[in-house]
């Protein structure tokens, strides 16, 4: 009689696949496919949904056992916005996405000058109050490129112009500050701020949130000019309100994420940190790969800026050498370049149809599904013959 195959440990740790599924959904087709086969029985799953600092950080959080709070706050044009934070005892994690993102903008229109990050500020100033201590603040899909100044009149900043009267700060009036007053800014003594994001860009210049970013937004050449101007004055102003390290918190790598709000968060006395190494910490995927044979991971897109420390990139490099299958919705990387990610093989949608997955959730989710009969093939291969699974 022959002995039983070993049972496979896969560790299914997508990200979302951007405008078509969440990395929740990512995960559970995914698996579906692995378990459902005549191979299935040899393989034993566990998911962990993962994220980078953009949308789908709150769900992720939430997959990891946070507790979810619904809020309602400003909207990136004024509109309030139903949002969800969420919370682990004294940690609170906010995302841009839901809160000033370009996915709650009324009918996806875009305003590029007129969008504030003042919902972000009430969100926070709502957890402060509920005991949050540490306030992780998830940083992609913002649709605002107001320096974060919108959030900080949230908490309290007055922004006044040559007459004296209060502006309600957005992208297109900071050259029309003329003071801050800081007097009525919420005390964040003891509150330890943390933007989380893959972005590096300073907050202003060519390589700065307006002109890399605001194009994204419904800006045009000349608005981004607008932009960046206004920026750039923002940072005279904040400076001379009391915040004599403005200049240098402009130019943290990270001060130019989410339009803006990494500088306001730099200027509040918090930190930057890459997006995905944070998530994959909060989510304790070090541990979970111990207890692995193997990880599949993805995302929407494998392309030259993975390697910039997109979330992809970070799983492979913290697998501690287990076999990293990737499953993409395309890809634009050969076998050598996907290798030097950390990448023992890569399976992309686009390379089972000529459709537009990314538009498209049902077929996305039978390819995934497909793959996923494919993969616990291959593992069911490797495990028979002995080789490392791949």
């Amino acid at each position: 009689m022959n002995a039983p195959q070993p049972r496979v440990s896969v560790l299914v740790a997508p990200d979302k696949f951007k405008g078509s599924l969440t990395a929740g959904e990512v995960a559970r087709w995914i698996t579906e496919g692995l378990l459902e086969g005549p191979h299935g029985r040899l393989l034993s799953c566990r998911q962990l949904p993962l994220a980078d600092g953009g949308d789908g950080s709150v769900a992720a959080a939430l997959f990891a056992g946070f507790e979810p709070l619904a809020l309602t706050v400003t909207g990136p044009t004024g509109q309030p916005v139903s949002t969800t934070v969420a919370l682990n005892g004294t940690m609170a994690l906010v995302e841009v996405a839901t809160t000033c993102g370009l996915s709650v903008l009324p009918g996806g229109r875009t305003d590029a000058l007129g969008a504030s990050s003042y919902g972000v500020g009430e969100a926070i100033r709502e957890v402060v109050a509920r005991g949050a201590r540490r306030v992780v603040i998830a940083l992609g899909g913002s649709a605002t490129t107001d320096g974060g100044a919108g959030m900080l009149a949230a908490l309290g900043a007055r922004f006044l112009d040559a007459d004296g009267a209060t502006l309600l700060p957005s992208g297109g009036n900071l050259s029309r500050v003329r003071s801050v007053d800081t007097a009525e800014l919420l005390p964040l003594a003891g509150v330890e701020l943390i933007g989380a994001s893959d972005v590096t860009n300073p907050l202003t210049g060519p390589n700065g949130a307006a002109h890399i970013f605001a194009p994204q937004k419904g800006a045009d050449p000349a608005t981004v000019i607008e932009l960046d101007a206004g920026l750039s004055h923002l940072v005279t102003r904040v400076d001379t309100a009391g915040f004599p390290q403005a200049r240098g918190a402009a130019l943290v790598p990270g001060a130019g994420s989410a339009g803006g709000l990494g500088f306001a968060i730099v200027l509040l006395g918090g930190q930057l940190v890459s997006g995905a190494d944070f998530f994959l910490d909060l989510l304790g995927f070090d541990g979970h790969v111990a207890a692995c044979d193997i990880v599949i991971t993805g995302e929407g897109s494998l392309d030259a800026q993975t390697s910039q420390g997109k979330l992809v990139s970070v799983v492979g490099k913290r697998s501690g050498g287990k076999p990293v299958i990737a499953v993409v919705g395309r890809s634009e990387l050969g076998e050598a370049e996907a290798g030097a990610l950390g990448l023992s093989r890569v399976y992309a949608l686009a390379d089972q149809t000529g459709r537009d997955t990314s538009r498209d959730p049902a077929l996305s989710a039978r390819l995934l599904v497909q793959i996923g009969h494919t993969i616990a093939a291959a593992l069911a291969a490797s495990a028979a013959d002995g080789s490392p699974p791949r």
